[in-house]
Formats: structure tokens, sequence, C-alpha cells
């Protein structure tokens, strides 16, 4: 695996985003968190939202709701502290951009359109219907968990928390991306739950297993499907062996971390299963920056296993 990893490591340094970078070597070597920050900062607008194509599937450079969760799964992965002067500044942006009445944040917004971006990405009326709580379930638990209780962005978090699980509850299927969302907001919610379980509308064991519930139908059990398209694999479900549902599926997740070490390129990166189907360069950017975000993202889940295999 060391080898593996070396190869992967010399492809991040040499083709990835100076975020990624700084990340990995934050990840897996001893890099500082601190340089993680600066690269991070430059994704960051004066109303503290995020932009610039931090998801490279869509290269708006004002700030939306979509682009700041992004940077907030950074901050969450370094266990960035709320007394952070760029976290502070999100809070900011994230107050004004809530909608109360949906208890969600806008996942699309109409100027994405001007920009390059993926077909998916296109705003129109009602595109809203197609994203529901993602990634609004989840910023609501980033708010509570960096915010003091009592206060604006603490009361925001918990009332966009009642309206993600309201919904959650209701549904009897939902997408692996929005599922993540209330997966990252539960334990949110179970960080806190001497507060907030008080104020949900359904106790937290029983949101939970609605979840894991959902879970279950979001990935695909079939090794011989994987990596012809875009659907979720047991690993983006069950992330550590620590997951609840890893004792149910445990060969089926090894399988998959096995998966990913014989699918990894003589370079040391993955490709990435899905594209724009335009052809253009603006793509070929958002495709290599996508190589290093994977590169990322996998050998996290191969780490997180690599007791158990």
């Amino acid at each position: 695996m060391n080898n593996h990893m070396h190869r992967t490591n010399r492809w991040i340094k040499r083709y990835a985003r100076p975020l990624e970078a700084a990340r990995w070597e934050a990840l897996f070597g001893r890099g500082p968190k601190e340089k993680v920050l600066d690269y991070l900062s430059a994704f960051q607008n004066e109303d503290g939202g995020f932009g610039h194509g931090i998801e490279p599937d869509f290269q708006l450079p004002a700030s939306s709701p979509m682009a700041t969760w992004a940077a907030s799964q950074v901050l969450t992965e370094l266990n960035v502290s709320s007394k952070e002067p760029m976290l502070q500044q999100m809070v900011s942006y994230l107050l004004r951009s809530y909608d109360r009445q949906s208890g969600m944040w806008p996942s699309v917004v109409p100027e994405v359109n001007h920009f390059p971006h993926a077909p998916w990405w296109s705003w129109r009326e009602g595109v809203q219907s197609n994203w529901m709580f993602n990634p609004a379930a989840e910023l609501a638990g980033f708010l509570i968990d960096c915010s003091q209780r009592d206060t604006e962005a603490w009361e925001t978090g918990v009332a966009g928390a009642v309206k993600a699980v309201e919904h959650l509850m209701s549904v009897s299927q939902m997408d692996f991306h929005e599922w993540q969302c209330f997966q990252n907001l539960l334990i949110s919610l179970d960080k806190h739950k001497g507060h907030v379980h008080n104020l949900m509308p359904y106790g937290l064991d029983q949101v939970q297993s609605h979840l894991l519930a959902l879970g279950e139908n979001c990935f695909s059990q079939d090794p011989s499907e994987w990596g012809s398209g875009y659907g979720a694999l047991p690993t983006d479900i069950i992330s550590s062996p620590q997951h609840p549902l890893y004792a149910k599926y445990k060969p089926l997740v090894l399988e998959n971390i096995r998966y990913y070490l014989k699918t990894l390129k003589e370079e040391g990166i993955w490709d990435i299963t899905w594209d724009w189907g335009d052809g253009t360069k603006a793509f070929a950017v958002a495709e290599q920056q996508w190589k290093g975000i994977m590169a990322v993202r996998r050998w996290k889940i191969i780490h997180a296993f690599q007791e158990e295999w």
C-alpha cells in the first residue's frame, strides 16, 4: 500500500490543486492545517461565502451555499476551531442566505448558468425539488457545531435541522448525496443531543434507524456494476468500521476497498466516472481537479479500514 500511496503523492504534488496538495500533507504527512486554510481562503469571497469553482463542476466565482458547503467539509475534516475567522465569516454568509420558510439553503443559484458548469448544475425554476436538503441538512449541522447556544446561528441551525428531519421521516427513498448530508447532520445532532433532542420532532434513535434503512438502498451491492456509472459504492455510505451498517456489510465493504486498490492507475489516481458531455476545455480542467479530490477522498477511506484487511 505504501508504494501505491507514494505514486499518488507524486501525482498530487505535480498536478492537483494546491488545496488538495495541502490537504494530502495535513492528512497523511505532517503538513500544517494553516497551509490548508491559506489555500482554502483563496476560494472565499468578501461576503463570507465560497465560490471560484471550489466544487469543480460549477465555476461560478460568486458565493453559493453549495460551494460554501464544500468549504465546510474541509474545515470539518481538519477539525478547525469555531473561532477561526474564516469559519465565522462563513456563518455570517449562511445566516444571510438561509430560507426560513423552507428550512433550506438554495442548492443551485441562477448565476451558475452564466459560467461553465455540468448540466446537472443548471438553474431553472423549481430545480430545488431535485436537490431538497442537499446540502441544507449538513449546513444546519455545521451551524450547530460551530456556534454557541441561544445565538442566531445556533437557532438557525436547529430550525434547519427540524425542517430537515421532518423531510427525512416523510420519504421512503433518497439520493445518496442527500443521504450523506443527513448522515453528517445526525453526527452533529448526536454530539449536541443533550441540548437538541427535545427540540427535534422525532427521537434521534428513530431518525437514525430510518436513515440507515434508506442508506441500505443507496449503494450498489453488485461489484460488477462498480465504476460503470455515477451510483454510490458501499464506502460512500459506510465510511468507517465504526459505522452501524459495517457489521452487516463487512465483506462487501472490504471488497470495495480491494476494488479501489485494484483500479488505481499506474500514475496513482483514479479516473472519474462522469463528464459534462460537451468536450469543453472547462470540463478537462474540472476533470483534472476532481482526480485530486477523488484521490484524497479514497485514500481517507482506505486508511479508515486499514486495520480490517
